[in-house]
Order: C-alpha cells, then structure tokens, then sequence
C-alpha cells in the first residue's frame, strides 16, 4: 500500500506507518503553506499512486474522492474532519479516522493563559508601560490596571467534550465551580454540575463555546442567550465561530452590556469588516485563531491517528478469509 501523507507527520510517526501500514509518500502542506486545493490533491493522488491519504486542513471534496474512488482509508489529522466529503467516502465505503482531543491541552493551555491575561489587563499595561506613561506617580499603574482573580469565578462551559473537560480540570486548584451544558455526557465528575444551557448563560461568571459545528449547532447560541449574560460576564469562544449569533455578540460587547469577550475564531478567516468591530473593541482579546497551534499538537494527531490505523489494519487482517 502506497499512503500519502499531506498533513504534518513527525519522522518517528512516518516510520510507524512504514513498519506496519505501507509506503509514505510525505508532500506536507507547510511546503506551499496553504493547504492543496482540490485540483491540486487529484493531481497529487494520481502522480504518487497512493492508495491511501493522511490529510490535516486539505480540501478532500466529493469529486476528490470520486476520481480516487479506490483509496483504502482517509485519515484526518483534526478534531473533525470537516474537510472531507464524508457522505462521498461513506458512498465508495472508505473508512475516515480523525483525531480527537489532539489540541486539548493546546486549547486548554491558553484558554486559561488569556483568561487571566483579560482580567488583569495585562495586554493594555504592556502597551501602556512601553508607551512611556508611566508618570511620577508610584501607583498609576496599580490602580489604573487593578484587575480581577480567576479564583471563586464560576465558568459554564457549552459542550463538554475533550476541550471543555482538559479545562475544567485545570481549574480545580484556582478553585473556580464548573457548570456545563450536554446533553450528550451522561458519565461526568461529580465535581462539575450539568445544567440548562440558559443557566449556563444567566448564571455563569464565565461562558465558553466548545462545540462542533454541524446542521444542529450552527446560530445555537442566539440573540436571547447572548442577551441573558449579567453584566460582568465574559464570553469566550475558541470553538466556531458559526455557531454563535455574530450581530448579538458585536451588540453586548460595543455596548458593554457584558464585561468583555475572549475571542479565537471568527465567520469570515480572514476577517471581515464586522468581524474586525469585535477585533478592535477594548473589551476583546483576540488571537487568530491559534489555540491549538502548538509544536505537540501534531505529535498528538500523529499518536492518535497511527492507533487507529494499526486497528484497522489487523481488524482488515482478521475479516479476511
């Protein structure tokens, strides 16, 4: 078997599958640093005669697929594989793995790192001591930039899975009280209490978005939810941006109806003009989207997915007569 392997693979991952899958044929997408559009990745399945793909952001389209009908697995280096036409791999009955809880501690790491730099204003103490205010007064900055602890504040998480778990286990010796909306986590620590989405917003010190997007989810967090926040509220979403209502949010935060909010993803990357108004308001603090941007991280899709293809290969093995 002949695999091509699009996404970023570590040496020591490649050789696994060398060992015990097939060939690599390795043309990573950082080489171009953008990923293979569709035309590209038929081009490139054809020339390599691969048998097989390991894709991370690429576009794995219907038609992809369709010309390279054959191929034995795909394999997604993401948390899901959005990228690929799964109704078209499920039609030709080519399995697709994917990589869950690669970039949760990633996620995690600095969800908290921002977290804390927001309540204590950090960012704009920076700025404002290389800016050369700091006057004669000994305590301006003490008393400009006092800000608040993370300790005691209660944080309501939108989706529970491996994201939202890694996070509230690292709150526990802050302490901060844990609530989280599911209804698909039935077996939780007890530590954590499970509640109604709208008590997740009403309640909370903290709201943070941790869901897939997907028919069921996309524009789930309205207008009215956004609305229900308390005032000193802050909104975090290092999710999707398309599963919260884009106008709502702009309103609460440009009318500091909320504390502020702590943004990752955005509708349009990149951004658009209205994205842009969240971007530059005072009480937001942006990154682009770059949570789960770590080195590790793709040693983690490479564990992860080399597990599952070792399955799936003596699995293969055993169904045969």
């Amino acid at each position: 078997m002949r695999i091509l392997v699009t996404a970023p693979y570590n040496e020591s991952g490649r050789k696994f599958i060398e060992e015990n899958i097939g060939e690599v044929i390795y043309e990573p997408w950082k080489k171009h640093a953008r990923a293979y559009n569709e035309q590209e990745l038929i081009s490139l399945l054809a020339s390599s005669k691969a048998d097989a793909l390991i894709t991370e952001h690429d576009h794995v389209t219907e038609k992809v697929i369709a010309e390279h009908n054959h191929l034995q697995f795909i394999g997604v280096c993401r948390g899901t594989p959005s990228n690929v036409s799964l109704a078209t791999a499920e039609k030709f009955d080519i399995p697709v793995f994917h990589t869950p809880a690669r970039n949760a501690q990633a996620v995690a790491e600095l969800w908290i790192a921002n977290l804390i730099c927001f309540m204590r204003k950090v960012i704009p103490s920076v700025d404002w001591l290389k800016a050369k205010h700091w006057g004669e007064g000994a305590h301006t900055s003490y008393l400009q930039f006092k800000g608040n602890e993370l300790a005691n504040k209660t944080v309501g998480m939108v989706g529970f899975g491996a994201v939202g778990v890694r996070i509230a286990q690292m709150l526990k010796p802050f302490p901060c009280p844990v609530k989280f909306y599911d209804p698909f986590v039935e077996n939780y620590d007890t530590d954590y209490q499970k509640v109604s989405l709208q008590t997740v917003f009403s309640d909370c010190d903290i709201v943070s978005i941790h869901l897939p997007v997907n028919k069921h989810t996309i524009g789930m967090i309205n207008a009215d939810l956004i609305n229900s926040m308390r005032k000193d509220a802050i909104f975090i979403n290092t999710a999707r941006a398309s599963v919260v209502d884009r106008n709502a949010l702009i309103d609460v935060v440009l009318n500091q109806k909320i504390k502020g909010a702590i943004l990752d993803v955005f509708d349009h990357e990149p951004p658009d003009e209205l994205d842009y108004q969240l971007i530059n308001a005072p009480n937001v603090l942006a990154t682009p989207h770059t949570a789960g941007a770590t080195f590790e991280v793709e040693d983690h899709h490479v564990e992860i997915l080399n597990k599952q293809l070792l399955a799936w290969k003596q699995e293969t093995l055993v169904a045969k007569p």
